[in-house]
């Protein structure tokens, strides 16, 4: 069986280099906001090109604690893309905004040119969702930003390493929000997240925050924070891949060339790169018209597969206080029928490869 994610491939291929890690973490006696998590912080900061990061416990916390410190609040407003994952409507609705959504465009990401009909005078923010491994148009969104006075939080989940022209995503807006869930390209061995910014107000605001709301470590809390802070443990793992995130991304691309290259079934449309964005291949997702035949078609011939995303955040159960209904975003609600992302991990084989593109290209109608 070819599964969707191999986690134990990517984990073989430094598995002493993360052994070593994990040991001098555990022998060190401190497992709880010490060195590895302020080295991880200062060496994913250098890496992304922003003067500041700071270690959370989740992807989700990150956008809880950024919309937080840009001040959402009930009645507020954000720009966000209507096919993403529902963390991205999560993190603005915890803390008593509204997602607004917006339909995505040609490359599966935020289209930037229908933000502006969206705008309202409450509108106070656009999360830019960096999805599958490529950039939103950041120049047209930066733009639209600075016109009506919005602040800028990128989602990069799926953007470790991912450019924007010169510039990594990450680095671009007002906040970013990472994710090291493990299956993602800089992925830890358990829940952990980030912040990075420019900004040292947000950096220090967010530190306050992720610590119950203590400057100090301990019995001194100036507001009513929350526990989420990256442990020792899994900051230090982090370091060890992070040494090797830029080569494992570099696999990922040669892999996702064999598929845009070599597949050429016309029933199956694989998803280009915008013009101006690298793709570090979080996932590699295609279109196809008749996506549940081919993902039923793959698990016979023992392809596993993954939907990212069968149901838009506006139709959840979670979100039908908004009042949205089937039809509502057309664009999103078809994608979700017919995206499908193909196995795609570190360490997968040539063999495998092969056997994958080969039952794609046989899926007939």
């Amino acid at each position: 069986m070819i599964l969707a994610n191999n986690l134990k491939r990517q984990y073989d291929l430094f598995a002493e280099e993360y052994r070593q890690k994990a040991v001098e973490v555990l022998d060190s006696g401190w497992y709880v906001l010490g060195n590895e998590v302020k080295e991880f912080e200062n060496e994913f900061a250098s890496y992304i090109g922003s003067k500041h990061c700071v270690g959370v416990a989740s992807g989700m916390d990150a956008l809880q604690i950024a919309f937080r410190i840009i001040g959402i609040h009930e009645g507020d407003e954000v720009i966000v893309c209507s096919n993403a994952y529902i963390a991205c409507a999560m993190g603005i609705t915890m803390n008593g905004g509204t997602p607004v959504f917006v339909e995505p465009d040609a490359y599966d990401n935020l289209d930037a040119e229908k933000i502006g009909e969206k705008i309202t005078d409450k509108t106070k923010a656009i999360l830019a969702v960096h999805l599958y491994g490529q950039s939103c148009d950041m120049d047209k969104i930066c733009e639209i930003a600075r016109k009506y006075n919005l602040k800028v939080i990128e989602d990069c989940a799926q953007a470790h390493g991912t450019k924007w022209k010169k510039n990594k995503c990450g680095s671009i807006g007002d906040m970013a929000c990472w994710s090291f869930y493990p299956t993602k390209n800089l992925g830890a061995f358990g829940d952990g997240g980030a912040i990075t910014t420019d900004d040292e107000d947000y950096a220090n605001e967010a530190r306050v925050i992720r610590n119950y709301g203590s400057k100090k470590l301990h019995y001194e809390n100036d507001i009513i924070g929350m526990n989420s802070r990256l442990d020792e443990l899994q900051a230090g793992l982090l370091r060890v891949k992070l040494k090797h995130l830029d080569e494992l991304n570099e696999e990922r691309i040669q892999i996702a060339d064999r598929y845009s290259n070599e597949i050429v079934n016309p029933l199956v449309r694989p998803l280009q790169t915008r013009p101006g964005s690298n793709n570090v291949y979080h996932q590699y997702v295609i279109h196809c018209d008749r996506r549940d035949d081919l993902m039923n078609y793959l698990k016979e011939n023992d392809i596993g597969t993954i939907i990212h995303y069968p149901i838009p955040p506006h139709l959840q159960k979670a979100y039908a206080y908004l009042g949205y209904h089937k039809g509502d975003y057309p664009i999103a609600e078809r994608y979700a029928n017919e995206v499908l992302s193909l196995p795609m991990y570190n360490g997968m084989s040539k063999e495998e490869l092969d056997y994958v593109i080969e039952r794609i290209n046989d899926f007939k109608e």
